[in-house]
């Protein structure tokens, strides 16, 4: 399976430079204090749409040709992808097509709703979405863009690290969340060109590890019912990040629930800034492995930003998996 390159990636920079924003990154004394590492966070939460997705589905609706791009995009997603590709799509001024499970959260159904998108609401099973996404293909021949199985995708991805190492260009390691790993591959893909000696690390919750194991075993294992506040993190590896994963991650570190909510109530008390689970995993993975990094210049990805405001996990007796 073809890998994006270094090319791919800056080339991807290029086009989407116009569209999405170059995020700040922060630092936080306090934070800096509490684990014994110098932590630096590239605050894709501030990206629009709320999260990372948007520079992939960006590169990958804007790299489409003219004919291809006349019947618009569709896609499966619960999540953030389904938002970036319909403001992507509005950007270019075609439709984008959206299959979503019918327990998706209110907050991501509306935010596809406000940026544009032509929702179509399916049973909660993957089969369920595919066979309603073929069905929608089939009426529109609009391009599928998937959420990270897709090469422009990882290569727009990419770009995060890309503008996180010109920024901070002397940091020891890079820490993503991985779901489905297109962030993480495009960060193993960005840094090991432009950082060949730094050491990549995943963050995943214990309670959905299907990438770790993966890793392990030598083949993609999917996950199985994972019950995870992280719900951008349920998802399995694809083969492309499967094989961009094996070549260039270090390794994949696992972080319980309890874990996940104190490092997003730590960032949002002393950060001042509103994240969501799955982007609070990488900054668990450093509480809970401190020794991992003592004494050294982290990187860390916030991948997004998109919370339900009235089921905030603080709230709840213990954290789970409700939609």
């Amino acid at each position: 399976m073809q890998v994006p390159d270094w090319e791919d990636i800056r080339q991807a920079a290029k086009r989407i430079a116009p569209f999405v924003k170059r995020t700040p990154v922060f630092t936080s004394e306090t934070l800096n204090r509490l684990t014994g590492a110098h932590l630096f966070f590239k605050c894709e939460n501030f990206q629009k749409v709320g999260a990372f997705k948007f520079r992939g589905a960006c590169n990958a609706v804007f790299s489409l040709n003219d004919s291809e791009a006349r019947k618009g995009v569709c896609t499966h997603s619960s999540g953030n992808h389904a938002a970036a590709l319909s403001l992507a799509a509005r950007l270019r001024g075609i439709p984008a097509y959206v299959v979503m499970p019918e327990n998706s959260p209110r907050v991501k159904v509306d935010a596809v709703q406000h940026y544009g998108g032509q929702i179509t609401f399916c049973a909660p099973t993957l089969t369920a979405r595919e066979q309603t996404l073929q069905k929608i293909q089939q009426q529109t021949g609009a391009v599928f863009i998937h959420p990270y199985n897709n090469f422009l995708v990882v290569a727009g991805q990419g770009t995060v690290a890309l503008e996180f190492l010109e920024a901070i260009p002397d940091l020891d390691i890079l820490l993503a969340p991985v779901g489905g790993g297109g962030l993480m591959s495009g960060t193993c893909l960005a840094a090991s060109v432009l950082r060949p000696d730094i050491q990549l690390i995943g963050a995943e919750p214990a309670a959905a590890d299907d990438a770790c194991r993966s890793l392990q075993t030598g083949k993609i294992i999917p996950p199985e019912n994972p019950r995870t506040i992280a719900d951008g993190l349920r998802t399995s590896l694809c083969p492309l990040t499967f094989q961009v994963l094996q070549q260039h991650l270090d390794s994949i570190l696992t972080v319980s629930e309890e874990g996940i909510v104190q490092a997003m109530r730590l960032i949002w008390e002393r950060m001042k800034i509103v994240v969501e689970p799955s982007a609070a995993v990488p900054f668990a993975a450093v509480l809970e492995h401190k020794n991992r990094f003592r004494n050294r210049r982290v990187g860390i990805i916030l991948s997004g930003g998109n919370v339900d405001l009235d089921r905030l996990p603080w709230f709840s007796p213990a954290p789970d998996a409700r939609n």
